[in-house]
């Protein structure tokens, strides 16, 4: 995949804090991120944008990620062992993708990002309302 103009994929490379997970993401330049407020979104603060899978690829730390689930046991929430940070995920809205955290994208390849906010507290209605989501973990 090459970044080709407006719209087209650009390769972004990213990790944890302490470097022992590595990965790289191909989106956009612009980035659409997601501000969920359920409740382990909130208390993360957890802002990510979606994926497919065909478009992650985890560079290092298999070993060193660990996850945690609740409730649906639908949404994995993986974080690195060490320094306890969350660079990607596996939502429940896209389980066939990755959410990614903008945040934890290397500097220097991320043009723009626009929030919008998902009420994660009501969820179901949520999805309802925003068709576009499932849609975000397809090619």
């Amino acid at each position: 995949m090459e970044e080709q103009g407006a719209g087209l994929l650009r390769r972004h490379e990213g990790g944890c804090h302490c470097g022992a997970v590595r990965f790289l993401v191909w989106a956009p330049a612009h980035l659409r991120v997601l501000d969920c407020t359920c409740s382990i979104c909130t208390k993360k603060q957890n802002r990510h944008f979606v994926v497919p899978a065909s478009r992650f690829k985890l560079l290092k730390g298999a070993e060193n990620l660990t996850t945690y689930t609740f409730n649906t046991h639908a949404a994995k929430h993986t974080f690195c062992k060490t320094c306890g940070v969350q660079s990607f995920y596996t939502p429940r809205s896209n389980p066939d993708g990755f959410g990614v955290m903008p945040h934890c994208l290397d500097p220097g390849t991320v043009d723009s990002v626009s929030v919008e906010v998902f009420d994660g507290q009501e969820w179901e209605k949520s999805m309802a309302e925003h068709e576009d989501i499932r849609r975000r973990s397809q090619e």
